[in-house]
């Protein structure tokens, strides 16, 4: 796989990560939250520096739970400026075939063909 460089929106929003991450933290040790998310320090670390500024969807998902941030709240904070808002999701849920029916989504579930 060719990673491409990134753009300086890119760093930029990787560094606004990084920020709010060890804001985030606190007085929280870097290793507790590293430890609750599941990660090596030395990841969190990087991310926290800006060294890592495309970290993977799971990544930043597992660090937010870990220090109690929602993800909306993480994709707002590290918005830039002048940056046009994301899309809301729509409000239907998807099923796959064979799943049992859910009560909270009775007739409005998609199923793929």
């Amino acid at each position: 796989m060719v990673r491409h460089p990134l753009t300086s929106e890119e760093r930029e929003r990787g560094r606004r990560l990084g920020s709010l991450l060890r804001a985030a933290r606190g007085n929280l040790t870097l290793a507790a939250i590293a430890e609750r998310a599941g990660l090596p320090s030395e990841t969190l670390r990087k991310i926290e520096a800006g060294r890592i500024a495309g970290p993977s969807f799971f990544t930043v998902a597992a660090i937010a739970a870990a220090l109690g941030l929602s993800l909306d709240r993480v994709v707002a904070l590290c918005a830039l400026p002048g940056a046009e808002p994301l899309p809301q999701p729509a409000a239907v849920a998807w099923a796959w075939p064979g799943d049992p029916p859910s009560p909270a989504t009775a007739g409005s579930v998609r199923r793929p063909a």
